[in-house]
Formats: C-alpha cells, sequence, structure tokens
C-alpha cells in the first residue's frame, strides 16, 4: 500500500466504504461504474467506463486488497471502493520459462507461485497460487492447456460457486 494511502487513513479513519462504483473483469481490465452505469444492469453485463489512464490504473493495482470476509477493494485515500469481480480477484497472465510450466503473473504485475489448477463447469481455467484465487487470461490458454498435457499443473474440476466458497471470495460486496 502506497505511504500516502497509509497516512490517509490515519488522518481520516471513519471514511464510508464505497460500493458499485468499480469492478475488474475478466481479462485483467479495470471499469468505473457511476450511478447511470449501475442503474442500466449489473456487471459485466453492463461494464461501464474502461480505466485506461495508465497511472491511475497503477494506483488501484498498487492498493488493490481484500477484507476479513473476502471483499476485494482498492484503498482510495481514507475511502475503501470495494470491486465487483467478473470471476476472480486475480487475472493469470503467463510467460514461457526456459523448462516445465510458465511462470505466473497477476494483472497488476506481482509473480505468483502455482498451487493448483481447476476447470469450472464453463470450461474456465483457474489457478490457486500463494496470492490466491485467479482466472487464466483467455489470451494464454495455449500455454495453460501445454502446462496441462505435459502433467504440471494436474487439472480438478469444479464448479465457480465451489471455488468461490474454498477460497473465501465475493463477488459482489456488499455492506455488512
Amino acid at each position: 500500500m502506497d505511504d500516502i494511502v497509509k497516512a490517509a487513513l490515519k488522518k481520516w479513519p471513519t471514511v464510508p466504504h464505497c460500493y458499485g462504483w468499480l469492478a475488474l473483469d475478466a481479462r485483467g481490465d479495470w471499469y468505473m461504474r457511476d450511478d447511470r452505469t449501475q442503474a442500466a444492469g449489473p456487471f459485466p453485463q453492463v461494464k461501464g467506463s474502461r480505466i485506461v489512464h495508465d497511472k491511475l490504473r497503477e494506483f488501484i493495482q498498487r492498493n488493490y486488497e481484500h477484507d476479513e470476509r473476502g471483499g476485494w477493494f482498492f484503498q482510495n485515500g481514507p475511502q475503501r471502493v470495494y470491486v465487483e469481480l467478473e470471476a476472480a480477484p486475480w487475472v493469470w497472465r503467463l510467460h514461457a520459462a526456459a523448462s516445465g510450466a510458465p511462470r505466473v503473473e497477476s494483472h497488476t504485475g506481482l509473480a505468483a507461485a502455482f498451487q493448483a489448477a481447476s476447470v469450472d463447469e464453463h470450461g474456465r481455467l483457474f489457478l490457486v497460487t500463494g496470492l490466491g484465487l485467479g482466472l487464466v487470461h483467455t489470451l494464454d490458454m495455449e500455454a495453460a492447456a501445454d502446462a496441462v498435457a505435459h502433467g504440471a499443473w494436474p487439472l480438478v474440476q469444479t464448479t465457480h460457486a465451489e471455488l468461490l466458497v474454498r477460497h473465501g471470495v465475493v463477488l459482489r460486496p456488499a455492506p455488512p
């Protein structure tokens, strides 16, 4: 977390949390969802405005965390902005390795150590890493298929709902 964010939390510890205004899709893109967008329909059917400003995306990604109830949020100064997730809190990008399975990296740029692989009822590939549960990016499915085919990533069949419960992930956080 950025030092400026930590300082703001100390200065204003009781700022109310924000819900519904930020979302993360299955490709690792962030979306702003204003009142009009939220009224037009739920995420991801109505996504909102994709955040393309590099510095803003980087700020969100550096201050992206989760709470004890499984909700993921962006700590924006003193305000916790909860994130609606399309599939999982992480979107994994894969990079070729000298040998064996590909290296795994989060959509935020963090390295992640592979622990397990699961495919859900929709055929989506999820990996569990030291960072938690995430979805493999669609552009990296060929590398993932190779890792599965060569036995580096044994697959477990499951459902999306089971994965979320097992890993304590809430897709649409709401006030307690």
